[in-house]
């Protein structure tokens, strides 16, 4: 089995993972990593994710070298958990939303001596439509406007989604738009007409919806959808556990789930 830490491991997807890695047989938890001054530093990442007592306290440093790492946690100490990982060619799964182009030059940069994987959605099935959006923006040519809508529950921080910004690069590189230029964040003003060669971005934020993203293309006549709709989180975790069986089995450098779905 993989020794695995998790990294935000108090928070709700950092507990489902610990729960679904034992429940898939793969993993043991050798780590649960959160914040220095984290009010659940001290007690068992097992009782907090709902699986009895797996006498591994949370703590805010890892202290046993683990096989492979996910981590969910904010960004802001990004650059010591790379620091980690490049040090001890420890494989690291991130699926942190929201980082800066600096943040992804940070995780390149450990790349070059331990294998880092960045989803920017760990589902495999919007990994699918990342793969879809470009070809069929590509495919309908230049008379159709391109709209994406990504809904999310109302703690969510970030907005555009990294899920949405993510969908908006591919439809941008398949038509050859700079990004992120092309983005129109939503529309307002009395003089607020559709501009082209524009991806029109738009944030829902309601109640506990988990996640949900489609893309719109419109035409005079007609138009076309795709659409992912995530029904629980535990779709993000399976997709992440996977990632990180693959992951641990791989050499230094830089990857993507479509590397993982070898799309």
């Amino acid at each position: 089995m993989l020794k695995l830490c998790v990294i935000g491991a108090g928070g709700r997807m950092g507990r489902r993972i610990v729960a679904l890695a034992l429940e898939s047989g793969h993993f043991e938890i050798a780590g649960a990593i959160e914040a220095a001054g984290n009010t659940l530093v001290g007690q068992d990442i097992g009782v907090l994710a709902g699986v009895g007592d797996l006498s591994v306290p949370v703590s805010d440093t890892i202290t046993t070298k683990p096989d492979v790492i996910i981590d969910f946690a904010l960004p802001d100490k990004i650059s010591d958990r790379a620091k980690y990982c490049s040090d001890n060619n420890v494989p690291w799964v991130v699926g942190t939303t929201g980082l800066s182009p600096d943040e992804v030059a940070i995780l390149k940069q450990a790349s070059k001596t331990a294998p880092v994987l960045l989803g920017a959605n760990m589902s495999l099935g919007v990994n699918l439509l990342f793969k879809l959006v470009g070809q069929v923006a590509k495919a309908l040519g230049d008379n159709y406007d391109i709209e994406c809508i990504e809904h999310h529950h109302r703690f969510k921080r970030d907005a555009p989604s990294g899920t949405a910004l993510e969908l908006g690069r591919h439809i941008a590189e398949a038509k050859d738009w700079p990004f992120p230029q092309c983005i129109t964040n939503g529309r307002d003003g009395k003089e607020a007409l559709r501009e082209d060669k524009t991806i029109g971005m738009h944030a829902v934020r309601a109640g506990d919806i988990v996640g949900e993203h489609s893309i719109m293309y419109s035409a005079l006549g007609e138009t076309i959808e795709l659409r992912h709709r995530a029904h629980s989180r535990d779709t993000f975790v399976r997709g992440a556990l996977h990632a990180a069986k693959w992951l641990s089995k791989k050499p230094a450098g830089y990857y993507t789930m479509f590397d993982v779905l070898g799309l």
